[in-house]
């Protein structure tokens, strides 16, 4: 019996049909498609059972998959080991191409580069194209082609690329959808997958309020915010729609897509700053790391109201508004001298939007380890925070029912943890 010829589109951040760069130009393939998403064990085995976001990955899967039914066609769901999925793929059908959109993260980039091995030696062609960044990997360089490790000059060469852009082309088309394969595949339950339905969900994003988000974004009391950040993660909405829409409502909220971008390029050209400090000679600083401390960070019980709102909040929803993410996060880094890989690691269990290159390059800029840091001498006082962006505790109030006027006692006096943390990192800067 002889086998399907086929092309494939794997979906990995980028769980849409419309506006998709890879699955566009895998329709326009001379083979009908097979859209494939791989539950990839490597990422879940260690998470949660009722992990949030493979739910919403499950749901938006699943939303993909009931649009494909209407035309007899629907996503191929697999869940394994990836080399072992393509292996048995390769055997299953007569691949003729294999199409997705790029990553840029260490993990993908091996990733995808042994795949790419597997099927070159299957005499399969793969093709990798730029679909979640407007910019990629080196497109934003200085003159002399190094990367940029300030964010100031990257915008402004970001934007000026972008400007020369003109537009993007249209990667959607109705036309293209009779060339999907047409085959109903099983669609697993989240419990065939080894999962849970968690109680978190992903809001739906809203940009009804970006308009003046300048002028709202440090509120957190507001909720004026877009929500927009896990379906950027997972690519739920298209970037290039989001960042045309962003340059002609509000040039605050288009830098804040630039900072996103900037992160991506940074872990791409220096991958260390995954696991180490982007400013080398901040390695000889001697963090205190104590465990009861960080317990007491991560359940929202410091006695600092901003801060326990905050990591309340995140515990809660698995969102923490941006402001307050600068708060708790200088708190441990500065006034706890917990190190930030403490912290960084207990964001991308805890947040929705996870996403590795900004969470390392956020934690860095506020431990001042990072490229384009905050100042080491920089320390947040979460009580002057307090009073300018929620100066009616309605935040807090919201996240801490006990809170009166006496709420708590900090767990560190800030006039004490500021000298100690300038004093330590004085002292552990490497000349």
């Amino acid at each position: 019996m002889s086998k399907s010829k086929v092309a494939i589109f794997w979906y990995r951040r980028d769980l849409r049909l419309d506006d998709n760069v890879g699955l566009y130009h895998a329709l326009e393939s001379n083979y009908p498609v097979i859209p494939l998403f791989i539950f990839d064990e490597a990422i879940l085995d260690s998470l949660p059972k009722d992990d949030a976001r493979v739910s919403f990955i499950h749901e938006s899967s699943a939303q993909i998959n009931a649009e494909l039914n209407t035309i007899g066609s629907s996503l191929l769901v697999k869940k394994g080991e990836t080399q072992f999925v393509w292996q048995n793929l390769l055997e299953e059908y007569d691949i003729q191409e294999v199409f997705y959109n790029k990553d840029y993260e260490p993990y993908a980039i091996k990733r995808d580069e042994s795949i790419a091995n597997l099927l070159h030696e299957n005499k399969v062609p793969s093709h990798g194209f730029k679909d979640q960044v407007i910019f990629e990997e080196l497109e934003i360089t200085k003159a002399d082609g190094l990367p940029y490790t300030i964010y100031t000059p990257y915008k402004n060469k970001w934007l000026e690329k972008y400007k020369a852009l003109g537009g993007f082309h249209k990667y959607s088309s109705s036309e293209q959808y009779y060339n999907f394969y047409k085959a109903i595949f099983n669609f697993p339950t989240l419990q065939e997958i080894g999962f849970e339905q968690s109680a978190i969900k992903v809001k739906p994003h809203n940009l009804n309020q970006i308009a003046t988000y300048h002028e709202t974004r440090d509120f957190p009391a507001l909720n004026t915010t877009s929500y927009l950040s896990p379906h950027l993660r997972f690519g739920t909405v298209s970037i290039r729609k989001l960042v045309v829409w962003a340059a002609k409502t509000n040039a605050v909220f288009l830098s804040e897509l630039i900072w996103r971008e900037f992160f991506m390029q940074i872990l791409f050209s220096f991958p260390k700053v995954m696991t180490n400090n982007f400013k080398s000679a901040y390695d000889g600083i001697q963090w205190r790391n104590n465990e009861d401390d960080f317990k007491r960070w991560c359940t929202g019980t410091t006695g600092y109201p901003m801060v326990d709102a905050g990591m309340r909040e995140l515990n809660a929803t698995g969102y923490m508004h941006n402001r307050v993410r600068m708060v708790v996060a200088s708190f441990l880094c500065k006034h706890l001298l917990i190190n930030w890989q403490w912290g960084e690691a207990y964001f991308a269990e805890k947040l929705l939007d996870y996403d590795l290159s900004a969470n390392v390059g956020n934690w860095q800029w506020a431990a001042g380890t990072g490229c384009d840091a905050a100042p080491y001498f920089r320390v947040f006082n979460p009580e002057i925070q307090l009073k300018k962006f929620d100066e009616k505790g309605i935040y807090i109030r919201k996240w801490i029912p006990e809170f009166d006027l006496s709420y708590g006692n900090p767990m560190v006096n800030h006039a004490f943890a500021r000298d100690r943390a300038i004093a330590t990192y004085k002292a552990g800067i490497l000349k």
